[in-house]
């Protein structure tokens, strides 16, 4: 049931509109004058809003825009007489949804109506929906300048195109939830459910049950009928973290329900059909598993149509100081603590570190050294306390040094990878072969050595 705010100076089509309206169901508000209507608008719920452009006294037209501005998105159909049709038009240019001609047809009236209303829940959705990804998994939350970073990026919104299953490998901490929920919010699937399982947090026992539910009575303390959690993800998005811990008799149940994309409950006979993509996850790589017996390879093959690769934090150090400020920010706020920032001591003690934990350790660090401050900026003594992280920072090469040895290191790497051809190795690094022969020139580097040793 819709609330509509009916504003008109004419007592008998007020009673009309009211009349009509509320006969389709809808709850209706009455209002002669702005004034009124502005007044009912601030303490009654209003989805629509149909105006007569020609008020006693007044302007219809500046009543529509004021009650837009109180109510972002609200729908508004104008009201007017055949000779003011141009005057109408002109209201839609500025915000109106649609106009009705005096004396209006019923049936065109509710019409446009349901139009309307349908309209403004569309709005509210696409606002709702902005607002969570903004909010919450946007791919602003992936947070990083790094060409590492900026690759996943392009990834996910590559990947978010299509239904296809996709593999996120990346070491513990590097967000790779994260990463699935926001291919998630980008994909068509982003008004269905995300649904998420950690395989390696759940017993064999129990996680047959989860995945596939279970009928009443299936087994001791089975009271109920339970939807497991492939079936809540109907529509949406199943995302299966640490893929590689699942036991081996349930990767082949699991196979065979991604194939058939159907399943039985436990101690049921009917079918559950779901319509799912599937996302998923681990910091092992699969074809190590496979290698050691411990993963299939049908079922690998399955879930590894799109690979994404998250790199670990010490692969992107660049994007330390933008992730150490964002966490800043957010922990101080919720520790209500006025901190504004890092002493270029701890910025540095920060960057020499290798952070085995990855961005979850940064988070952890960061929320610690906020506890532990009682100062406007956090210096180096309350950044990495623990024993366990030992900081190496006065190794820490000036940047002019360590983009030497980094740009040294890719060359011969290069002409180890392409023996030394140099339109190969052009080609891979994006470069032209004046200006990569003027690399290895800087770097003493010869690309017949590297012929030879191929």
């Amino acid at each position: 049931m819709a609330h509509i705010l009916v504003v008109d100076d004419d007592y008998n089509i007020l009673q009309v509109l009211r009349m009509r309206l509320v006969s389709d169901g809808h709850h209706v508000t009455t209002a002669s004058d702005a004034a009124e209507a502005l007044a009912r608008s601030k303490t009654d719920r209003v989805d629509l809003a149909l105006i007569d452009l020609k008020l006693k006294n007044e302007d219809g037209m500046a009543l529509m825009e004021t009650l837009c501005h109180q109510i972002p998105g609200l729908p508004v159909i104008i009201l007017t007489a055949y000779g003011s049709i141009d005057t109408a038009v002109a209201a839609m240019k500025r915000g109106a949804y649609t106009y009705l001609t005096k004396p209006f047809d019923g049936h065109a009236l509710l019409a446009q109506v349901d139009k309307a209303l349908a309209q403004g829940r569309l709005s509210t959705e696409v606002k709702q929906l902005r607002r969570l990804v903004r909010d919450s998994y946007r791919f602003d939350n992936i947070i990083g300048n790094s060409t590492a970073i900026q690759h996943v990026l392009e990834q996910v919104s590559q990947a978010a195109n299509t239904d296809a299953s996709v593999y996120i490998e990346g070491n513990s901490g590097t967000g790779k939830e994260l990463v699935a929920k926001s291919l998630h919010l980008a994909s068509s699937r982003r008004d269905g459910p995300f649904v998420a399982i950690n395989c390696a947090a759940i017993p064999e026992t129990l996680l047959e049950s989860e995945l596939f539910g279970y009928q009443k009575g299936a087994f001791t303390g089975a009271n109920r009928d339970k939807k497991g959690l492939l079936a809540e993800a109907d529509g949406g998005t199943f995302f299966l973290d640490e893929i590689a811990d699942m036991p081996p008799t349930m990767q082949v149940k699991l196979l065979r329900a991604l194939e058939e994309r159907a399943f039985f409950p436990l101690g049921g006979s009917d079918t559950v059909q779901v319509d799912i993509r599937i996302i998923a996850a681990s910091n092992k790589s699969l074809e190590t598993e496979i290698k050691k017996g411990a993963f299939r390879e049908d079922l690998f093959y399955r879930i590894h149509v799109i690979l994404i690769k998250l790199p670990s934090l010490r692969e992107r150090k660049e994007d330390i100081p933008l992730l150490a400020h964002h966490f800043l920010e957010k922990i101080s706020l919720e520790m209500d603590k006025p901190i504004k920032g890092f002493t270029p001591a701890a910025l540095k003690k920060m960057m020499a570190y290798d952070w085995p934990g990855n961005v979850r350790e940064l988070e952890n660090t960061i929320e610690c050294a906020v506890a532990m401050s009682d100062d406007a900026v956090i210096d180096a003594g309350v950044i990495l306390r623990n024993p366990m992280q030992v900081s190496t920072d006065e190794n820490l090469k000036p940047f002019k040094d360590a983009k030497e040895s980094f740009e040294r290191r890719y060359l011969i790497q290069l002409m180890e990878l392409t023996r030394g051809n140099i339109s190969q190795a052009a080609k891979l690094a994006g470069k032209y072969r004046a200006d990569l022969y003027a690399l290895l020139k800087k770097y003493a580097l010869n690309p017949t050595d590297f012929r030879s040793a191929g």
